[in-house]
């Protein structure tokens, strides 16, 4: 007996070691950088930080011994402090990835930062086809949705409608601007004519002057390249100024189904526009938004979605590789495919794209709704193939031609 007890002893004490060993590992931090007080706050914000947390949680909690832990800042929309919070995640707190990085400006800059310090990130919210062409990396993944898909879908398909005479209302910044020359691009190759375009800064209230420019244009669609409170600022005013009753069509070439909700269907219903990513599309879609809105009480946007996915396809990784070295771990993101509730057969490219599924939608009538968030008619699934840039397009450096 005393034998037996001295080796439950014995065993209890290796066992009692072994935690004190993995405790006194450092956790593995993620930090996300993200918009959580301005107009893209619904968009990503407190639901992308919810996102990366749920997928730590399903994932176990910890990976290689280490507790996970998501940290998230507040950028302000602001590039200089996106960067200082980069540098700040990197150099001082143990961030090992970075994750969001809503708005393209501040993506661009965090960006530069994680590439100096050999460091993964991922962007789910920003949209600038910039961040997988001239400002790609080793180490960087543009995952859910970019100016060039969101062109190629909304506006290939408003042009096959007849719509082909267009005028832009476009955020004075890197991803309007990319956003307005990508869907020029598609309309002209496909026989459009653009008629005008007139910029406006971020985070505009008073949309009165560029709207009637957008009208005296006699353009059939005003495209909007912009995104978030600015898309649902353009959408309400351009109802206010009566456009869509005089024959002309709103067409936001980046809207989520939080700016459609805050616009509502009687003003909303009838646009056209591409998403990543829908509650209502399937099963797992559901399951996974049921979820979420028990904690953020919405639906997931398609960023938010896209946070999930990808941070759980980066802890996956991390296991696999045995290590958190970047070019181990990106070299398994890259070989893996994703599947999950936001992508099936989803594949990581040399130049960082992650090509998957893109979905356009019609906006549904008030009547056609069952109640709040059941907001879209899916018109086509386009495979990533056909939404995304080809490599043969790519001005990323680490394409080989």
């Amino acid at each position: 007996m005393q034998r037996v007890l001295s080796g439950v002893f014995a065993a209890a004490l290796v066992l009692a070691a072994q935690a004190a060993f993995a405790q006194s590992k450092p956790p593995l931090k993620l930090g996300g950088i993200l918009d959580m007080s301005g107009l893209y706050a619904d968009i990503t914000g407190a639901g992308s930080e919810v996102a990366a947390k749920m997928a730590a949680e399903d994932f176990g909690g910890e990976v290689l011994g280490r507790k996970i832990e998501i940290i998230a800042a507040d950028h302000l929309n602001k590039a200089d402090l996106a960067a200082n919070i980069a540098r700040d995640m990197l150099d001082n707190q143990g961030v090992e990835m970075i994750f969001d990085v809503a708005a393209s400006a501040t993506a661009l800059a965090a960006g530069e930062i994680a590439k100096a310090h050999n460091k993964i990130v991922i962007f789910n919210g920003p949209g600038s086809i910039r961040l997988s062409n001239e400002a790609c990396g080793p180490y960087t993944v543009h995952y859910v949705f970019d100016t060039f898909a969101q062109a190629n879908v909304t506006g290939l398909a408003a042009v096959k409608q007849g719509l082909d005479s267009w005028f832009f209302l476009t955020a004075d910044y890197a991803f309007g601007q990319d956003l307005e020359k990508d869907t020029t691009n598609v309309v002209l190759k496909n026989g459009g004519k653009v008629l005008g375009s007139v910029r406006h800064p971020l985070n505009t209230s008073d949309f009165s002057s560029y709207l009637l420019q957008a009208q005296s244009s006699k353009a059939k669609v005003i495209g909007l390249a912009n995104a978030g409170g600015d898309t649902i600022n353009a959408i309400k005013q351009a109802a206010e100024f009566g456009l869509t009753k005089g024959g002309q069509k709103l067409s936001p070439l980046l809207a989520f189904v939080t700016d459609i909700d805050s616009v509502g269907l009687e003003t909303a219903q009838g646009l056209l526009l591409a998403e990543a990513f829908y509650w209502d599309l399937n099963d797992d879609t559901r399951a996974f938004s049921k979820r979420f809105m028990e904690r953020v009480k919405r639906v997931p946007t398609s960023a938010q979605a896209g946070v999930y996915s990808s941070v759980l396809h980066y802890l996956k990784a991390v296991k696999a590789a045995g290590t958190t070295d970047s070019a181990a771990v990106m070299k398994i993101m890259k070989d893996t495919p994703i599947n999950d509730m936001f992508a099936k057969n989803g594949k990581i490219r040399e130049d960082g794209r992650m090509v998957h599924d893109m979905y356009l939608f019609e906006v549904k009538k008030p009547l056609e709704s069952k109640g709040r968030w059941d907001d879209y008619k899916l018109l086509a699934t386009i495979s990533g193939n056909d939404a995304f840039q080809s490599l043969e397009l790519s001005r990323c450096p680490l394409v080989k031609k």
